[in-house]
């Protein structure tokens, strides 16, 4: 079995309200790039990647000189084809690389007729707990959501969420405002919560000092981890001197060298394993079974998923041992997916691992050509913009906050 070709769609699917971050915003939707690699037995695998628009779409294109008559199910080759360590030091294409990975494990699944955790030694369970990932969002007219800001709004929206999704986790995603409000605001979550656990992430904005000044103040509390509270691997060994809440990352550790340098330095406690930031869904087990070897507590990141990087989110929630925390997911801030038979459903909190072959998804060929069109219409945005604060910029980690009600 060959590639015979490999496509790149761009979609925009909507959001219920745009997401507020300690850089900027998500605008009221995820711009992603759909990638199907095709072969010359009829087969076809699904990838996914962030971002999208004729860049790309032409970086995924440019890699058929690469990948036309490769074996998918050489996918050590692969990687090495991709990301050779010396060529990517000028032309990291590590997230192309995890969204081609994605449709060949895709295509070695639908070939075998086995899941895509069974390619990572099997499945050690059949359903993913998730947090409820709790964002300052600014409101929605057309959906009704949005706008919360106050300690009282944000503990309607995760009530809301728990009722309608079964949430027993809660993460924060900090790093907006001031951050005495946002300690307000995550202690208002655990105190309407008392017996599920919390998890902050003000996005690395924070200095050292202050992070620990916030840290100290939410010891008490039952936190899974502090993540992310300042920028570095030297910053986060520091907070962790003076915190007694481990602490998470996936800002400093996103490849086996920093892996190797955090346990050398016994800098972070608990890796955040994205199968995009980490180049693949291998690559994120692989670094599993790395810190589970040096006892590393694990959990799986999300980078703003439709359903098939969710499924990939899945597979390899599924074949870690050491998962003891809720995987992170931005699929509830979603109206919509372009998989068939809607978004995957939350019971009780969990989303059960698709039951395969292959990754478990298909996509609903209307709804991709839909918001293809969607995006022809809106276009881009700047992660690193605010379209509410024109003149802002994000300075790290003196950043200027937002004051609630702006």
């Amino acid at each position: 079995m060959k590639i015979s070709n490999i496509k790149a769609t761009t979609v925009n699917v909507p959001l219920e309200a745009p997401l507020r971050h300690a850089a900027g915003a998500h605008w009221g939707c995820f711009v992603r790039t759909i990638v199907e690699v095709e072969t010359d037995e009829g087969v076809t695998g699904l990838g996914e990647m962030g971002g999208g628009g004729e860049s790309a779409e032409a970086a995924i294109k440019g890699l058929k000189t690469h990948l036309l008559g490769h074996d998918p199910m050489q996918l050590e080759a692969l990687y090495w084809k991709i990301c050779n360590p010396t060529a990517s030091l000028y032309n990291n294409r590590t997230q192309i690389h995890a969204a081609i990975e994605f449709a060949c494990i895709d295509i070695i699944g639908k070939s075998l007729g086995i899941r895509a955790c069974d390619l990572l030694d099997g499945a050690l369970r059949e359903k993913v707990p998730f947090a409820s990932y709790l964002f300052f969002r600014y409101p929605n007219e057309d959906t009704g959501q949005g706008g919360e800001e106050m300690p009282d709004a944000m503990v309607r929206h995760a009530q809301s969420l728990v009722a309608q999704h079964g949430f027993s986790t809660h993460k924060l995603k900090a790093g907006v405002f001031p951050p005495d409000h946002e300690l307000e605001v995550f202690r208002a979550l655990a105190a309407a919560f008392p017996n599920h656990r919390v998890r902050m992430d003000p996005n690395a904005v924070w200095t050292v000092e202050e992070a620990v000044r916030v840290g100290q103040a939410i010891e008490d509390l039952n936190n899974d981890y502090y993540e992310d509270p300042c920028w570095g691997m030297e910053g986060m060994r520091r907070v962790r001197e003076f915190v007694r809440i481990p602490t998470a990352t996936n800002t400093v550790v996103v490849n086996f060298e920093q892996l190797a340098a955090c346990i050398h330095n016994n800098a972070v406690d608990v890796i955040l394993l994205d199968t995009t930031f980490w180049g693949g869904l291998r690559q994120a087990w692989k670094a599993g079974v790395v810190c589970n070897t040096f006892q590393r507590g694990v959990a799986v990141h999300s980078s703003g998923e439709l359903g098939i990087q969710l499924a990939t989110m899945l597979h390899l929630s599924a074949a870690l041992p050491n998962l003891t925390f809720a995987a992170d997911a931005h699929y509830h801030h979603l109206t919509d997916d372009i998989i068939e038979g809607d978004r995957m459903p939350y019971v009780d909190g969990c989303i059960a691992v698709p039951d395969g072959p292959d990754l478990g998804i298909e996509l609903d060929r209307d709804k991709v050509l839909r918001y293809a069109e969607l995006y022809k219409k809106l276009g881009p945005y700047l992660y690193d913009r605010d379209p509410r604060r024109p003149n802002w910029y994000s300075i790290w980690p003196e950043t200027r906050w937002a004051k609630p009600g702006f």
